[in-house]
């Protein structure tokens, strides 16, 4: 009974921790990062989380096996919290499930280590050192940005290309991108209300999500630029990124064939960037990938 007491304790503890913490950080968070999912929240407290669990089961002779399994209901844990208090959605629970899971294993791991030379120096100067990074942190700004690029070579002249640019009939091919089979909503289809600089553009997802655009740049058989006005607010995966801006590149080849070329510029709200921008840069390139597919579908099609 002790121990399923002690093992109980370290999921409570550890995950009421979380909890508590980040209340009180979105409370006291400066007003110009609010919205923003910062590095401390999915690496910080974590690790502080295995700790704590560390602490309840240094008497238990855990296995690391048993530690690796701990850590694993501890993610569960933490995101079905997540799911109750802060609504995320699956998409952006799958995402973040292997790094949540691999910072709280390795504070397990560093908890029973610390906790087994019971060294009282040592274990304050690593929980102020985390303390202050997580501080820094959170009174720190975040800002970041990018760019994706891809190319495809499609068997057809550039104005016929051109007329699939600007707008596109509805995509009824299956999706191939395992995110988007598990229920990320994918594109489906494009309308214009003029083929025009300035026209207003619409990008329609399969949930029935619009992205309001404006075309910004309007050279025919040339390039295409429009700037996204409005995106839905979505759990999944939106309030987490804004696209900005999207275009396509045309560059005709001289055999009758044409280059087609989609940027897409996005802002990231979650951080560790090296982790999250791996995700964003993956799902950007099936978005074009999927798109430019169907470009090349009905431009081949005559």
């Amino acid at each position: 009974m002790q121990v399923l007491n002690s093992r109980a304790d370290g999921y409570v503890f550890a995950n009421l921790f979380a909890v508590v913490v980040i209340s009180i950080t979105k409370h006291f968070m400066p007003p110009y990062i609010n919205g923003v999912l910062i590095f401390s929240e999915f690496i910080i407290i974590p690790l502080v989380m295995g700790i704590i669990s560390s602490w309840f089961w240094r008497d238990l002779n855990l296995s690391s096996r048993q530690l690796l399994m701990s850590g694993f209901y501890n993610t569960l844990l933490a995101i079905a919290f997540s799911a109750m208090f802060l609504g995320e959605g699956v998409i952006c629970l799958i995402i973040v499930s292997p790094l949540i899971w691999v910072c709280i294993s390795a504070g397990t791991f560093a908890g029973r280590y610390m906790f087994k030379r019971d060294n009282n120096n040592l274990n304050f100067s690593i929980l102020s050192l985390l303390l202050f990074i997580y501080m820094m942190d959170v009174r720190s700004t975040h800002d970041y940005q990018n760019e994706v690029s891809d190319a495809m070579v499609i068997n057809a002249p550039v104005s016929e290309v051109w007329s699939h640019v600007v707008a596109f009939k509805r995509i009824n091919k299956e999706n191939n991108f395992w995110l988007f089979k598990v229920g990320m909503p994918s594109p489906v289809q494009s309308t214009v209300d003029g083929y025009y600089l300035g026209a207003k553009r619409k990008c329609i997802f399969s949930n029935g999500y619009t992205f309001d655009e404006k075309i910004s740049t309007f050279e025919i058989n040339r390039k295409l630029t429009f700037d996204v006005t409005h995106q839905p607010r979505d759990p999944e995966i939106m309030g987490h990124i804004d696209i900005l801006r999207g275009q396509f590149l045309l560059k005709d080849n001289g055999d009758n064939t044409t280059t087609l070329i989609g940027n897409s510029w996005y802002k990231l709200y979650v951080f560790p960037v090296w982790y999250y921008d791996i995700w964003a840069k993956s799902i950007t390139r099936n978005v074009h990938l999927r798109v430019m597919e169907h470009i090349k579908e009905l431009s081949e099609a005559k």
